[in-house]
């Protein structure tokens, strides 16, 4: 799988909730073909957007889904979830991005579940032609009305969102006070304030309850924001929990075959 890590686990406070983010891209079928097949995880929640392309989801619960062009599967480890994520080839590209959430302590050995969401379901607000907000997960306000993703259900509230415009369009982004929030510039450039970010950066935003984003040239740009968990993070492969003790559990019981028993959980 070809894979530009965005960002890492390198500061996870100042990225929280968020864990990683992950660009998929590529014009080549070799470099993906192999897709990610089964693997464990624990104490996170995984939220796969894709722009271009096709995957398909299996976990070891029965779950199955189909991610298409446009569409986003999110899934919430929870105590544990072995699943594979494989392409299906279409015209041959791919382009998505994915994340990991993380989940607080009173959640990690919570119940997992996995749902996805096809390009219809994505929410979509558009102020005029060339200028389209895509709304994946949470709630956000324009200043008039309150917009909702159709993913809420998260471990902490966050927001996900794609915002696709022409050269010249302007937006604000209204949301909770006590959110960290950050952007991905995929493709174009934009101001924010007197800055500007150009293609292929991340930029962090200082706190303030709105994001007023202006862009320079056709931009499309991955919007996350959410509420910050202040725990110690334990990281090791796809495990994510909050002591080095806990990792070594989490990896005893996949070994041992029960990483995702029922009696270990709630």
């Amino acid at each position: 799988m070809s894979i530009s890590r965005v960002h890492g686990f390198d500061d996870p406070l100042s990225f929280s909730p968020f864990l990683l983010l992950d660009e998929l891209k590529s014009d080549n079928p070799d470099d993906y073909i192999g897709g990610f097949p089964p693997h464990p995880h624990r104490g996170i929640e995984t939220l796969t957007y894709m722009l271009c392309g096709h995957f398909e989801h299996k976990d070891h619960l029965g779950n199955r889904g189909a991610l298409k062009s446009g569409g986003a599967q999110f899934m919430s480890a929870g105590r544990g979830v072995i699943h594979s994520e494989m392409p299906i080839i279409t015209e041959g590209k791919l382009h998505g991005f994915q994340m990991w959430i993380n989940l607080p302590a009173a959640k990690k050995m919570q119940t997992p579940w996995y749902e996805d969401f096809q390009s219809p379901q994505i929410a979509e607000y558009s102020e005029g032609e060339g200028n389209l907000l895509r709304l994946i997960a949470g709630q956000v306000s324009d200043g008039e009305a309150i917009l909702r993703g159709p993913l809420m259900k998260t471990g902490v509230p966050v927001i996900v969102a794609d915002w696709q415009a022409k050269s010249g369009e302007e937006r604000e982004i209204i949301f909770e006070p006590d959110f960290q929030a950050k952007v991905f510039v995929y493709e174009g450039s934009v101001e924010i304030g007197n800055a500007i970010v150009e293609k292929g950066y991340l930029a962090l935003l200082s706190e303030g309850e709105a994001l007023s984003i202006r862009s320079r040239e056709a931009t499309g740009v991955l919007i996350l924001a959410g509420q910050v968990i202040d725990e110690p993070v334990a990281h090791y492969g796809p495990f994510v929990m909050n002591t080095d003790q806990e990792i070594e559990q989490a990896l005893k019981d996949y070994r041992n075959g029960v990483l995702a028993r029922d009696d270990l959980g709630e």
